[in-house]
């Protein structure tokens, strides 16, 4: 695919629209790391800024691949997601971008959009790294919010999207993370000699793994790759969540898993609830595996940073086949 992204006389109309006749539009700067939506910075004539998110073909790394039909983490992207979840976040307490307006395809861009508040540019992640010391209370708050979340129930699993429709699903959540995790491994061998060559021990490592879990009927609102470098600290230190898209309402051992794995020695200050041990690592093992499928399909297209994605995928090979 040949990528032409936004330029500042594209967003100039949505501007005025949004903040006024009289906002000029004095740069627009491309941020790194989104692989599902762009994600712009727009510097305006007083000084400030703010951020798009846009929706669209051409800023979608991921190619197609074969999923699960009830995954609700499955390609969890776009506007009336990022709205749902937005708009629930904000009921739990938890802090996110201040949403300014959405537009819809066709209206001003060729593409779904929104506009939010600038948080900032420092990630909790770089903090974290920088300033330990300073990271510590915005990683307490960030631990307040994500048990307000975790707190907060619903009665089945699935996209909030999903739930607003009464769809509700038709076999439990850990049958669904099995299947994904299956189709992860297929992925994974069908790319790497190592996971193929251990494909079946590896499948009977999950099967166990997944006999071991209990049945639940008790989900809450889980962020679902919740990392460091998702957060933004406002200088004012409040932790900012963003990319909100993926939320669902599920097992929080599935949340925990990613920020074990994601916060790394820090993780205990986010004081996590209580948590089945059995679910937790069936969960991560699952997780493993999809650390390998996704960066490999990824750095097979044109992602402008190939050699990130197939190191990640190198260390949860390592990390799968150690488990076995």
């Amino acid at each position: 695919m040949t990528r032409t992204f936004l330029r500042p006389d594209d967003v100039r109309d949505l501007v005025r629209d949004r903040l006024g006749a009289d906002r000029r539009v004095t740069a627009l700067d491309r941020l790194a790391g989104g692989t599902r939506k762009g994600v712009y910075r727009i510097g305006l004539d007083d000084g400030t800024t703010v951020v798009l998110y846009v929706w669209s073909p051409r800023e979608n790394y991921w190619p197609d691949a074969e999923t699960v039909p009830d995954d609700p983490f499955t390609e969890a992207s776009g506007p009336e997601l990022f709205a749902a979840n937005h708009a629930a976040l904000t009921a739990v307490g938890v802090r996110v971008p201040h949403l300014i307006g959405r537009d819809p395809a066709g209206r001003h861009l060729d593409a779904d959009v929104a506009l939010v508040e600038d948080a900032g540019g420092m990630t909790l992640e770089a903090l974290l790294t920088r300033d330990p010391e300073r990271a510590a209370e915005p990683l307490a708050r960030l631990g307040d919010a994500l048990r307000r979340m975790h707190t907060t129930f619903g009665p089945r699993y699935g996209r909030l999207t999903d739930a607003a429709r009464n769809a509700a699903p038709a076999r439990p959540a850990e049958d669904v993370v099995l299947d994904r995790a299956l189709g992860h491994l297929a992925g994974a061998a069908a790319r790497d000699p190592r996971p193929a060559a251990a494909r079946d021990r590896i499948a009977a490592h999950l099967r166990g793994l997944r006999g071991r879990v209990p049945a639940r009927r008790a989900y809450a609102l889980v962020h679902g790759e919740l990392g460091p470098d998702h957060v933004l600290v406002t200088p004012a230190g409040e932790p900012v969540m963003i990319d909100i898209e993926g939320l669902t309402w599920f097992d929080v051992e599935w949340e925990h898993a990613w920020l074990r794995l994601r916060f790394g020695a820090t993780y205990p200050a986010l004081r996590p609830v209580a948590l089945d041990a059995d679910r937790l690592e069936f969960y991560r093992y699952a997780q493993v595996l999809s650390l390998i499928d996704g960066p490999l399909r990824i750095a097979e297209g044109d992602f402008p940073d190939r050699r990130w994605m197939l190191d990640l995928a190198e260390r949860n090979i390592a990390e799968a086949l150690a488990a076995l």
